[in-house]
Parts: C-alpha cells; sequence; structure tokens
C-alpha cells in the first residue's frame, strides 16, 4: 500500500515509522531542511530522536500547492498538522480523490469547529476521516502495543486506515461515529491540564478520579449536543484518550497543569514544553462552543479561566469543590 504522511512532526513521523514496516510511505515535510535533515540522519531527530525510519519509508518536501498532485500517486493520505492547519490542509486535498484522514485532535480557533465540519465547508466532497484513541507518538514508534479509531461515515476511509495500520503492534477498530470521536480527542486535551493540575497540587487520588469521571461526563454531554452517540465516550477515544492524556507522564497537556501547579505563568509553562498542547489552544474554543449549545462544562471552564489567569491554581479548585450539588447523570 502507498501511503502519503502530510507532516513530519511527532505524531505524523510515528505512524510513517509504524506503517513503513509493511507499506510503503513518503513522509512529507513542508520545510526542506527539516526533510534534508530527516532523510540524512535516517530519524526524526527533532521529535524522535533515536528511532529509525524503516527502509519503506521516503522523505519529501514541497509546496502545498503541490500536494494534491502528490496524493494521486498514492493510496491513503494522512494529515499529520496541528489543528491550525488542517483548514489549510483540506483546501489543497478538496479535489483528492484518495481517501483522506487528519490525525489532529481539536476545534479551530475562531470558528469553533471540528475536523469533519471543516472539511463540510472546504472539501465536501472529499472522503475524509480521523485516526484518533490513547495513543503517545514515541511509543507507537518504538512499536509498543497500541489501539486506535479509525473513524468516519465512509467504509472506503476506515478500510484504508486499517488496511493501513492495522498489524502486530498495532490494532484498529472502525466508528461511524465521526463527530464523537473527534469531540473526545478535542476535549480530553483540556481536561488533562485540570488532571495535572490536580496532581501537582498533590490533592490525591480521589480527587483524580473525580476530575477524570466527571470530565468525562462533560465530554459525553458536548458530544450529546453535537450529534454524537453516547457510547463511543466510554470506547477508545473518549474514555481511553482521556485516561492516557491525564494520567500519562508522556502527556504535554498533562504536563501544562504540573508547571502551572507549581508556580510557572502559563507562558513559561508553555514555552518549556518545546511542542504543541492542544489543550491550551482550544480550551477557550471547547466552553465557547459548549455555551453556544446551552451545555454546562464546569471543570474545561475552571481551565479557562486559570489559563487566562482569573483565577489561581487553588482558586481553581476551590471553585469546582464550592458547586451546589448536582445529580450524577451526564
Amino acid at each position: 500500500m502507498d501511503i502519503l504522511v502530510l507532516g513530519a512532526g511527532a505524531w505524523g513521523t510515528a505512524l510513517a515509522i509504524s506503517a513503513g514496516e509493511r507499506h510503503r510511505v513518503t513522509l512529507w515535510a513542508r520545510d526542506p531542511d527539516q526533510a534534508a535533515a530527516i532523510a540524512a540522519a535516517g530519524e526524526n531527530r527533532k521529535y524522535l530522536r533515536g528511532l529509525r525510519l524503516p527502509a519503506g519509508v521516503r522523505v519529501q518536501d514541497g509546496p502545498e500547492s503541490g500536494l494534491a498532485a502528490l496524493a494521486a500517486s498514492h493510496e491513503l493520505v494522512i494529515v499529520a498538522s496541528p489543528m491550525a492547519g488542517l483548514r489549510a490542509m483540506l483546501i489543497a486535498l478538496r479535489d483528492c480523490a484518495r481517501p483522506v484522514a487528519w490525525l489532529c485532535k481539536g476545534f479551530e480557533s475562531g470558528t469553533g469547529l471540528l475536523g469533519h465540519e471543516i472539511r463540510a465547508e472546504v472539501a465536501p466532497a472529499l472522503a475524509g476521516g480521523a485516526l484518533s484513541g490513547p495513543s503517545f507518538a514515541q511509543e507507537v514508534a518504538r512499536g509498543q502495543p497500541s489501539a486506535l479509531v479509525a473513524a468516519s461515515e465512509s467504509a472506503a476511509v476506515r478500510d484504508a486506515l486499517v488496511a493501513a495500520f492495522h498489524g502486530p503492534a498495532m490494532r484498529i477498530y472502525a466508528n461511524e461515529d465521526l463527530p464523537g470521536v473527534e469531540v473526545g480527542g478535542a476535549v480530553k486535551n483540556v481536561l488533562a491540564i485540570a488532571t495535572g493540575l490536580c496532581d501537582g497540587l498533590a490533592l490525591g487520588l480521589n480527587a483524580r478520579a473525580a476530575l477524570i469521571t466527571r470530565g468525562l461526563a462533560e465530554m459525553t454531554r458536548l458530544g450529546a449536543a453535537l450529534g454524537a452517540r453516547a457510547d463511543t465516550f466510554m470506547g477508545l477515544s473518549g474514555l481511553g484518550d482521556l485516561v492516557l492524556t491525564a494520567t500519562g507522564d508522556l502527556s504535554r497537556n498533562r504536563r501544562v497543569g504540573l508547571l502551572l501547579a507549581e508556580g510557572l505563568s502559563l507562558q513559561q509553562a508553555v514555552d518549556s514544553l518545546g511542542h504543541v498542547a492542544e489543550g491550551v489552544y482550544c480550551a477557550h474554543t471547547v466552553v465557547e462552543r459548549a455555551a453556544r449549545l446551552g451545555v454546562e462544562m464546569p471543570i474545561a471552564g475552571a481551565v479557562v479561566d486559570l489559563l487566562d489567569g482569573r483565577l489561581r491554581p487553588e482558586q481553581a479548585v476551590a471553585a469546582l469543590m464550592q458547586r451546589g450539588p448536582t445529580p450524577e447523570s451526564p
């Protein structure tokens, strides 16, 4: 199978490594210098140092204007850009006849749209979907066992993703509920900041469990308002991704919460990461979209107040604990 991965960050490179053991993969980088460095070293030293590219992976660079022609010579296209770059990528691929899947998780800043909603605006004829679920790039690149969800209303997209990535170290589960999978992937990043804050303040395992569980309820409420199925949030892209991102030491979003608990400013926390923490950039959008839909999300709202400096870490916790009693149902 010929697979095109657009974006040579940590996640795009990790999937190229995973698929490159069994398929022919082109790893595309916008920056010619980055592409040359990866090709010369045989590894992506900026993001995944020490993890070699298989023989099945070749590195290429070029302008976005040439992506449609490049995609035509492949059987599957993976967009591995951050959420902020998805719209431009889908515009460049709008006439692509191949299945296209994106890896980014979040709501678009400004519009508040999920990936499939952006696709509907700029590339409605494109057969698209998302590859999501609980996964750290380093572990996928090392071949450690992982499981992901191939989400799309198109059977062709789901089947192509399964054929490309299902293998000895990776299980791929197909799911038609694209809105649900995307909501889970977006909201868990925001909730992981809250859980990192909880751990950084040494509030205990009881508090962590409560945050994760009630965070899942917030995620489910928002998903239902956007047309998702409730059962999706009990799967890999909901509960699975939330638990991983909220508790895993490799989680950048959790790390932001830990650093804020130490007293660092948001800018200092972000600068120390060296990578994008999507929860920081989409927290406002999650809360704004929820408010327009009349969905209550107190944990996500407290994260926004914390990020904006309206609440200190201890105050954010107090604000959540002092809320009046409510029924447990989502």
